[in-house]
């Protein structure tokens, strides 16, 4: 690099102050700014330290060394030696020999030699924004008194451009924050999927916080551990589902406090959870933050930073919460979206049993009541039998009818639950002759409390089936859990059947809309002359 003559480092001097207030990038400043501090002092090297509010560099811009050389030398200096120095002592520093000097850290291995030093401090509104690092004079010549003060001016015009750049895109961000703002909470409002909204947040706080990754973790039902509801950035869809535990972890670190805190070092810190088969990078700087609202607690946001020294700082916290706090909004709109459709589906049970009883089993028991007074007048002894049968027939149909209406109207608790169904299994015993085994994990009837009424139902309707074509001896209900999956169950020994020639049959149809409800799923296993075996699958 040629060294410029007094005059054209004048020229040069005016020609950058222009370019940089014509930025609005503040990296992209101070790389312009590096550049030309090596052109004007005729420096082989140049560096830009950012300095954090810890005093320590947050951010190191380079030019003279390529991307290879940057990798080989490792990470980047933290401002000991002579970049400490500065630091401490934000003055302007000319050396001719590195290494003479006492405070000299030394150079880590594989980085160029450097002896010839000229730094100096960047100041914005009055404060110490980093520092200017010159080496290795072209020529082989020490920097002078020039050239400190061409640096010195430079770095009052990069600190007039950098302060102008920061006010751009802190008011581009202000503008950006609104946008993500009206953004999730219009997906909120127009009741998209919860799903969807806490992706979208996850995606929105990887952006907003310059971060590699994001997630959220919710409670998993068993009070022991979350489950990953949401994850974006890179390697996102290995970490979402995953089960991590409450105690121990990060984020249930964060929702044990009830507060958000930064962590320097995630990758370092004993409460990263590391879930076996998944491919962890390198971390760094995380955030975590609890997902509150109304003065509950609904989950955890995690926020990382791969492979970096750049730290987050508590400034970066407040636009973070705000989606935290969105996100938890989410929820729990969700939770009352449920129950309104919930309350909605009760409503419409209420109508639909008292429709059944007023209508349906008036007509029923006035059918019966004429094929009593038809049995009487009948002559012959077998039409009488037979109408006494039919009216056996509606009888069992009245009954079952009722029944159902219970189920309808009825929200059981986990112990009614339990009685229920050992009251409904026995019930069809004494009806149909076969002997029926129940068998039911408390902790399971506790969990499904609320949808109690649905789970008689489908074991009314699944034993239902027994009776008309298992021709079976024996059957046994059973709710247990495996796998994180409840399980109904009622399986027979009867005499089976090929599903895929009559598996459409026998309600299955109906039990699988049931089972829809709670978000569940129906299997119908069978064999000829062995049996049959049908499970409802419900999320716990």
């Amino acid at each position: 690099m040629a060294q410029l003559g007094r005059g054209t480092r004048h020229e040069r001097l005016l020609q950058a102050a222009l370019q940089l207030t014509a930025e609005h990038s503040t990296q992209t400043v101070l790389q312009r700014i590096v550049e030309m501090a090596a052109e004007l002092t005729g420096a082989r090297y140049a560096a830009l330290g950012v300095i954090n509010r810890e005093g320590w560099l947050s951010d190191f811009l380079t030019t003279g060394l390529s991307q290879e050389e940057r990798q080989r030398i490792g990470p980047l200096p933290q401002g000991h030696g002579i970049l400490g120095a500065l630091i401490k002592d934000p003055r302007p520093l000319r050396l001719d020999e590195i290494s003479r000097d006492p405070r000299s850290y030394g150079f880590p291995p594989n980085h160029p030699p450097m002896s010839t030093f000229l730094g100096g401090p960047i100041k914005a509104r009055g404060e110490v924004f980093g520092n200017i690092y010159l080496t290795e004079k072209e020529g082989g010549g020490n920097f002078t008194e020039d050239d400190e003060k061409t640096l010195m001016l430079l770095a009052a015009q990069a600190g007039a451009a950098i302060d102008n750049a920061r006010l751009f895109e802190a008011n581009e961000l202000r503008q950006r924050r609104l946008e993500v703002s009206r953004t999730i909470s219009a997906a909120i409002l127009e009741n998209s999927d919860t799903a969807e909204v806490l992706g979208l947040v996850a995606r929105y706080a990887c952006e907003l916080a310059q971060a590699d990754l994001a997630t959220i973790s919710t409670p998993a039902g068993d009070g022991e551990s979350l489950v990953i509801v949401a994850a974006e950035g890179e390697g996102a869809e290995q970490f979402r589902n995953l089960k991590i535990p409450l105690a121990g972890s990060l984020s249930g670190a964060a929702i044990q406090a009830g507060e958000a805190f930064i962590v320097p070092d995630a990758g370092n810190d004993p409460r990263i959870h590391r879930p076996d088969g998944v491919k962890m990078p390198p971390s760094g700087p995380a955030m975590l933050l609890p997902l509150s609202a109304g003065g509950k607690i609904f989950g955890a946001m995690a926020v990382v930073r791969f492979g970096t020294n750049r730290p987050f700082l508590q400034e970066d916290l407040a636009p973070i919460s705000n989606l935290a706090a969105q996100a938890a909004v989410a929820l729990e709109y969700g939770r009352t979206q449920d129950q309104l459709r919930r309350l909605a589906v009760l409503e419409d049970r209420e109508r639909i049993a008292r429709d059944l009883h007023d209508g349906a089993i008036q007509s029923l028991f006035a059918v019966g009541m004429n094929l009593q007074a038809t049995a009487a007048m009948a002559e012959a002894s077998d039409v009488a039998d037979r109408i006494a049968y039919a009216v056996d027939e509606l009888d069992r149909v009245i009954k079952e009818l009722r029944n159902y209406i219970f189920g309808l109207r009825s929200q059981l608790s986990a112990r009614q639950l339990d009685d229920a169904l050992r009251s409904l299994a026995s019930d069809f015993q004494e009806r149909s002759g076969v002997l029926t085994i129940v068998e039911i994990d408390e902790e399971i009837a506790a969990e499904f409390q609320s949808d109690a009424s649905e789970i008689v139902q489908l074991t009314r309707e699944a034993l239902s089936n027994v009776a008309r074509h298992a021709q079976a001896t024996s059957c046994r209900v059973s709710l247990y859990h495996q796998d994180g999956v409840a399980l109904l169950e009622v399986d027979d020994d009867g005499i089976g059947f090929d599903p895929s020639v009559r598996g459409k049959g026998f309600g299955l149809e109906n039990l699988k809309q049931r089972a829809s409800l709670l978000g569940g799923d129906v299997e119908l296993r069978s064999t000829a002359e062995a049996g049959t075996c049908l499970r409802v699958l419900l999320p716990r």
